[in-house]
């Protein structure tokens, strides 16, 4: 027993472990099966309910299944359901919040979703953000090491807030709300929190700056905190928009104060923002809005008037809130406690009222330097304390102040009142609060502040003009520091622009260094030694000059030189002016280059021998052959290259240089460089320049063998260009280049090159011209798609080749059997030049069709197509196609092309299958048999005649061909009017009414004749007689059409009816019943003596109907269908009746069961019920039981817990007592021993 006991214990470890593992096993089945389900739903709601479960199993209950299911679960982004979507970007949050490292992979996904069109999407989008920018801080703030991965997630979250910043100007309420939200945990987060923020606000799992450790590679405190202040600027800018709509401004008032309770920092600038949203509020608000507003104003302002950082700020928000009609005992009670203030003010000893700091500082100095908060620093030991910092609207307000006497006053309520309307507006109505405490210094300084803050925002006002004058002293002093993040760069482009940024802002007043003017620099004096003879420097005694006064002489020099040009002439010395002017333009360069170029091009024709010594002598310098070329430095063409760049650029910028110079200098430049390519490449694409670029380019190419694959890749390039007459003359050029044998291997090779991108997936992202065009136009790196205009930019170089080289023909075979479907479409398409180009006798194209490769099928038959086009096809290409049909490819198709060499039995027995193709197809054949006959410009003739080909088709095998197919074909004949003439029809007639047996389609061809031709009546009758001596009616379906010519033909064919047997009559007027009477009237209008003459047999047939018979047999089969119908309706009927008795007995007995069984579970859950009540007296009185004992416990302790503390205190007060009377006693001795001191 001990054993087992034991084995269970060493065995329990893997017990656990395996029931772990089944478990994980089953909640992974669990998930996969919720998924499918999730998949496969049809309703949201039931989709949702699945995606709720499976969030629950791998979140909260299996969170290692997070990164197996991740993918799963966000690929229901893309579900069409709003609901689904929103649920999606909820689980993203929660997964981040339960592992962060899948940020990488979820914020791509946030960002695409908030691209969304509905609106609700975006919400959950913005709101998800507040919690993802708190996760991404959070965790990039534990990172040690750069990851690709982080640096992702970081990249993928700066779009994300630039997006949603972006959003701010939305059209949407609803989005400008969430996004102020947004804004507002940004700037909470990138900023530290101090000893007054608000401790109610700080929720677990918050982030702020001063809990992300400095010197992070993704998070550097300045740089944060940088951001943080622009999102809180804007945030203010955002309150103090002019359209923005109550909500919106009810949520950003919020957000801000919200933001001073938690980040105090911010505090006065809250303040006054709320005081100029006070005096200017929003004019698109109606009366109620203005209300709200206002409420909802005062219970902000009262909440800062509550927090320890209002300190400061008692006076304005006090007097603010007396005009929103808070009444002074609502004010007392949020005003910051004693302790609190006492407190702050010791901890910050520097603070004190604002006023008193401006006057005390105005006092000391006037020349303090302004500095604005948006570029101080906030570092602890740059902060300026409260005291020290002013606004624009506080120094108005200070200088309004004295002025505010009750004369000026006075004036101005004089001169307000001619503006007056003379009814008092609505929302004056609204906001009008009366003075409570007019004329004392608090209300004239609030009366200065609300003044202050109208000028303010107007542009006007001392403040504003101090900030400005300071800002612009700022710009013009110090170390000559420009760059933009210094305070004093700041220049305002517009006054808007200034009170935006100043509304907000600080005055900083401290003590300005006086900046003392340098001491001029003087040379030390140098005492000549005795006796020693100095040697004179020419640098002892000059000075070197500026580089601008140096540069300007310079140029000024050069220009005197370019004015000579006369003079030179006139002194027979031009050619030293123009190598003097090459030579200085080549060593000063600079602004010598622009004059150089400006004075060739003004007279291009007579300067350019001029240009061209500017360019040889470019070159000589850059290649060390000048004499004042630098020793030991390697030549570079960077300046031979700009100067050869100009004259090129130039040259093509000139619309009426048609003097050759631009090839003179392509030809004769000693080096052609990158630029001089690009430009020459140009120049070929200019419409108006093209013959002459392209004979540069083929002549550079000749002429220069070093760079001649240079050259010819640029010529080749432009054989795919866009532009027809670009593409066309280039491939001109490159078939003459390709008739030298030195050029026909690179030629070809380029062509083969581009004809085997064809087999490729997708076009190359950097083919040809025509691909990069395409890419620009649509604005995309990659073309997808294989389009018509790429597949043939890829041709038309090697086809234009084809005809100068036939062996390619095999090659584009070769890549035809390997490309798509559109690729294969588009080379049928423009094979028709280049095939007539080759010729029906080429060697190369009748071993291709000869040797058809697998699948190049129909690109053969194309070839053919187009070689035997309205020409004979020759007895060589008709034997190759007859052997390829017969041994290799049997295609009938193949034969089409090449009818008009076939022999009449070869067409004849491949006629079947050639009407068994696309009506298209058929109509192509008959017109090639036709053609000879019907065109007057064909060079060939048919081996058919018009009727054989109408008889053969009246012959072919129904075993081989179908009768629908063959009367089909028969129509198109006879659409063809032109060749199908009355005589050509009878002709066929005749010859299809002697054969034996008579064809099918007989009868028809003669109704089908008989209509086209109504004028061959006599012929037809004549017919229809010869066929009742052949016995017509032997042959079922000649005998149906036979009757119905008779029919039609009435009363012509009477005298043919007469002649027919009297049981052949009798079956005729069964097949048409109409005809009967016709015919009988026909003959009792005969006289006695022709009567006579028709036997009586015809005549009884006559005068019977033969459908009276048949009339009474269908009466009795009626009769008799209509009696089996009512007794089947009768058994039915008995049948129904049975079975629902039965249902009917089934069904009480189920009820009286279900009704037992009801009662049964009815008296089982009383006795449970019974039980449950039983068993819960018995846990209420034992629960009651247990507290009366523990609460007795209890009252024990807190009696002993009494008793000791009396104890306590009571031998605190013996030792209390005992020290008192020990001092009493040391009193005593004292005052004794200082008595016998006396004595």
């Amino acid at each position: 027993m001990s054993g087992e006991s034991r084995r269970s214990t060493a065995a329990q470890f893997f017990i656990e472990e395996d029931a772990e593992a089944e478990q994980t096993t089953s909640t992974y089945e669990r998930v996969v099966e919720l998924l499918n389900q999730a998949s496969l739903a049809q309703r949201d709601a039931q989709k949702i309910s699945n995606l709720r479960q499976v969030q629950e199993l791998i979140v909260h209950k299996d969170p290692t299944l997070l990164d197996n299911f991740l993918d799963e679960i966000l690929a229901f982004q893309s579900d069409r359901a709003v609901d689904v979507k929103r649920f999606v970007i909820g689980f993203m949050e929660e997964a981040c919040k339960k592992d962060p490292e899948i940020l990488s992979k979820v914020l791509p996904s946030l960002n695409m979703l908030l691209a969304d069109e509905n609106v609700n999407v975006q919400k959950k989008v913005i709101l998800s953000s507040i919690q993802m920018f708190k996760c991404t801080v959070q965790w990039l703030s534990k990172a040690k090491t750069a990851t690709a991965e982080k640096t992702a997630s970081w990249e993928q979250m700066h779009t994300l807030k630039s997006r949603l910043f972006e959003m701010l100007d939305s059209e949407n309420d609803g989005i400008r709300t969430h996004v102020v939200k947004f804004l507002e945990t940004v700037v909470l987060v990138l900023s530290k929190r101090s000893a007054d923020s608000d401790a109610q606000k700080q929720k677990e799992g918050d982030v702020s700056l001063d809990m992300i450790p400095d010197g992070r590679h993704y998070l550097k405190q300045k740089k944060l905190e940088d951001q943080g202040l622009k999102t809180f600027e804007m945030m203010l800018h955002f309150l103090g928009s002019p359209h923005i709509s109550s909500i919106n401004l009810m949520t950003v008032m919020g957000a801000l104060t919200n933001v001073a309770r938690q980040r105090p920092l911010f505090f006065d600038q809250v303040v006054q923002a709320f005081e100029a949203l006070h005096v200017n509020l929003p004019p698109t608000l109606a009366k109620s809005q203005v209300a709200s507003v206002r409420k909802n104003l005062k219970m902000h302002m009262m909440s800062l008037l509550k927090h320890p950082a209002s300190v400061d700020h008692v006076t304005q928000i006090t007097t603010l809130l007396t005009d929103l009609g808070a009444s002074q005992s609502e004010v007392s009670k949020y005003l910051p406690k004693v302790d609190e203030s006492r407190k702050r003010k010791n901890d910050e000893p520097s603070t004190s009222s604002k006023k008193a700091k401006v006057e005390e500082d105005a006092a000391d100095e006037e020349d303090d330097d302004i500095g604005m908060t948006p570029w101080s620093s906030r570092n602890e030991s740059n902060r300026p304390t409260g005291a020290s910092r002013q606004t624009a609207i506080d120094i108005t307000a200070d200088d309004l102040c004295p002025r505010l006497s009750p004369q000026n006053v006075a004036d101005l309520v004089l001169l307000s009142m001619v503006m007056l309307p003379d009814t008092a507006p609505a929302q004056f109505q609204a906001t009008y609060t009366p003075i409570a405490a007019a004329g004392t210094e608090t209300q004239i300084r609030h009366i200065a502040r609300l003044l202050a803050t109208q000028l303010t925002m107007a542009g006007m006002g001392k403040g504003l003009g101090e900030l400005q004058r300071t800002a612009m002293e700022q710009g013009i002093s110090g170390d000559g520091d420009t760059s933009p993040s210094s305070p004093s760069n700041f220049e305002p482009t517009s006054p808007k622009q200034l009170i935006q940024t100043l509304v907000g802002g600080t005055v900083s007043i401290s003590d300005q260094e006086e900046f003392k003017k340098p001491e001029p620099i003087t040379a030390p004096v140098v005492q000549p030694r005795k006796g020693v003879i100095r040697q004179f420097k020419l640098s002892s005694v000059t000075h070197p000059l500026d580089s601008e006064k140096l540069d300007s002489m310079t140029l000024a020099t050069v220009k005197r030189v370019f004015n000579t040009e006369k003079i030179a002439i006139q002194a027979h010395v031009p050619a030293a002016r123009t190598k003097i002017l090459a030579c200085l333009t080549a060593a000063f360069g600079g602004e010598l280059k622009d004059v150089m170029q400006t004075f060739i091009f003004e007279d291009l024709r007579n300067r350019a021998d001029l240009a061209f010594a500017w360019l040889f002598q470019e070159y000589a310098n850059c290649q060390g052959f000048s004499v004042s070329a630098p020793l030991g430095e390697r030549p570079t063409l960077h300046s031979y290259d700009e100067c050869l760049t100009r004259l090129l650029t130039g040259l093509l910028e000139a619309q009426d240089q048609k003097d050759g110079l631009f090839g003179r200098l392509m030809m004769e430049a000693p080096v052609i460089t990158d630029n001089a390519t690009h430009i020459l490449k140009r120049y070929c694409q200019d419409p108006g320049r093209l013959d002459v670029g392209m004979a540069v380019l083929k002549d550079l190419i000749l002429m220069r063998p070093s760079q001649r694959l240079r050259f010819l890749d640029v010529l080749l390039d432009l054989t795919s260009h866009y532009e027809a007459d670009v593409r066309n003359m280039a491939i001109e050029t490159t078939k003459e280049l390709y008739n030298k044998p030195s050029m026909q291997f690179p030629v070809e090779k380029y062509a083969l090159v581009h004809l085997k991108k064809l087999l490729l997936p997708r076009p190359p992202s950097d083919s040809n011209q025509t691909i990069r065009v395409l890419r620009s136009t649509l604005s995309v790196d990659i073309i997808e798609h294989w389009t018509e205009d790429v597949i043939k930019s890829h041709l038309y170089l090697y086809l234009g080749l084809l005809p100068a080289n036939h062996r390619l023909i095999h090659e584009l075979a070769n890549v035809y059997t390997a490309t798509s479907a559109d690729i294969k479409r588009t080379i049928l398409r423009v094979l028709e030049i280049p095939v007539k180009g080759m010729g029906m006798q080429s060697p190369e194209l009748l071993t291709m069709v000869e040797n058809c490769p697998k699948g190049a099928e129909t690109l053969v038959m194309r070839v053919i197509h187009i070689l035997t086009d309205k020409t004979l096809p020759s007895s060589e290409l008709v034997e190759r196609i007859r052997d390829l049909y017969q041994k290799r490819v049997p295609d009938v198709r193949f034969l089409i092309p090449v009818l008009t060499g076939l022999t009449k039995v070869e067409v004849i027995s491949a006629l079947p299958k050639l009407i068994k193709l696309n009506p298209m197809v058929v109509k192509e054949v008959f017109h090639r048999l036709m053609g000879g006959y019907g065109d007057s410009t064909a060079s060939y003739t048919s081996p058919l005649t018009p009727a054989e080909l109408l008889v053969a088709l009246h012959n072919i095998d129904p075993a081989k061909c179908d009768m629908k197919t063959i009367i089909k074909a028969a129509n198109l004949c006879f659409s063809e009017k032109m060749i199908y003439t009355q005589e050509v029809l009878a002709i066929v007639m005749q010859q299809l009414m002697e054969q034996t047996p008579l064809p099918t389609l007989l009868m028809r061809t003669v109704l089908q004749s008989l209509s086209m031709y109504p004028r061959l009546i006599g012929f037809v009758m004549n017919i229809l007689q010869r066929l009742i001596i052949k016995q017509v009616w032997k042959q079922k379906k000649v005998w149906e059409g036979f009757v119905k010519c008779c029919q039609r033909t009435k009363p012509q064919s009477y005298q043919v009816l007469l002649q027919l047997p009297s049981s052949q009559l009798k079956n005729a007027f069964e097949i048409c019943p109409d005809i009967r009477e016709p015919l009988l009237c026909h003959v009792k209008a005969f006289t006695s003596q022709q009567q006579a003459h028709i036997p009586k047999g015809i005549m009884t047939v006559l005068e019977t109907d033969p459908l009276e018979e048949q009339r009474k047999a269908e009466a009795a089969r009626i009769e008799a269908e209509k009696k089996a119908k009512q007794k089947e309706e009768e058994e039915t009927f008995a049948r129904v009746e049975a079975e629902r008795l039965a249902r009917e007995k089934v069904e009480k007995e189920k009820s009286e069961k279900e009704r037992a069984d009801r009662e049964l579970r009815e008296k089982e859950k009383l006795e449970k019920e019974k039980q449950k009540a039983e068993k819960d007296k018995l846990e209420r009185e034992r629960k009651e039981k247990l507290d009366l004992e523990k609460k007795q416990q209890l009252e024990k302790e807190q009696r002993e817990k009494e008793d000791q503390e009396k104890a306590i205190k009571k031998e605190k007060q013996d030792e209390e007592e005992k020290q008192r009377q020990e001092k009493e006693k040391e009193e005593v001795r004292k005052k004794k021993e200082r008595e016998e001191k006396w004595h």
